[in-house]
């Protein structure tokens, strides 16, 4: 992520708590529209991502092109994002996702776990490799995607995780669909001011060891942490955590592997 992005993040972010507005699912939804009208329009993209571009005709565009297509506070946040330098135009859309995401975790209620509905998801998809390939493949259209979506999760999730994956399938900017998945998780965790640890261990571990772990994490990351177990036969026992970019590998199969360097050095 160059500079660039890293500042126009922060002050895109910042934009969601400007008063004056309210920030409910309808919003998340028009950013994700607007989002795909964007990256689908080569023309509209490369002027809304030129960053030696004036920012007031910037504006003035996305108000143009979107102006009686979102709700108002999406086009307040729309024009908060082009204003914005970023490092490329796939950073310029990544940005209108980001406060999709974020727009959608701060309209649910309290208690809703947004991320866990998109592990299971997650779980569900990678468990099936024809699901799979229905929603990845680059050459199914998006909108049997969509609707696929639809079928499988309207009236079992949140109308939020039912947004988030819809859009993600709609436009996955290059990524698999547990990548989309796990990145969403990411977002909307942080949102809530807890971070993701995924814990993969080579058979379900109980709910007292959860816990005991969880508490030992949480007090060296030093913030609440939303658990994400995943079971991988391979590592043969142990456990792998991993935490954004921190990896705390522990795995059997990871020990066997580095004896077996050492044994051959």
């Amino acid at each position: 992520m160059g500079s660039a992005t890293r500042e126009a993040l922060a002050t895109s972010r910042a934009a969601l708590f400007v008063p004056g507005g309210t920030t409910d699912l309808a919003t998340g939804e028009s950013l994700f529209g607007a989002g795909r009208v964007i990256g689908s329009s080569s023309q509209v993209l490369s002027a809304l991502g030129d960053a030696s571009a004036d920012a007031a005709a910037k504006v003035t565009l996305v108000r143009a092109v979107f102006g009686t297509s979102v709700t108002p506070r999406a086009l307040d946040l729309l024009a908060a994002v082009v204003s914005e330098r970023w490092s490329s135009h796939d950073d310029l859309l990544a940005g209108i996702e980001e406060l999709g995401l974020r727009a959608s975790a701060l309209s649910a209620s309290a208690g809703m776990s947004i991320e866990g509905e998109l592990f299971a998801f997650g779980k569900t998809v990678s468990s099936d490799a024809e699901l799979e390939l229905a929603l990845a493949s680059k050459l199914g259209k998006i909108d049997a995607k969509a609707a696929l979506v639809e079928k499988l999760l309207a009236g079992k999730v949140s109308g939020q995780t039912l947004a988030i994956v819809r859009h993600l399938v709609q436009q996955p900017r290059g990524r698999r669909i547990g990548e989309l998945l796990r990145q969403a998780a990411s977002v909307v965790a942080d949102q809530a001011g807890t971070s993701i640890a995924t814990i993969t261990s080579a058979s379900v571990l109980t709910p007292a060891q959860l816990d005991r772990l969880l508490k030992s994490l949480q007090e060296r990351h030093g913030r609440a942490l939303t658990i994400n177990q995943v079971v991988d036969p391979a590592l043969v026992g142990g456990v792998r955590v991993q935490i954004g970019d921190l990896v705390i590998d522990g795995s059997i199969a990871t020990r066997l592997a580095d004896l077996r360097l050492q044994l051959t050095s």
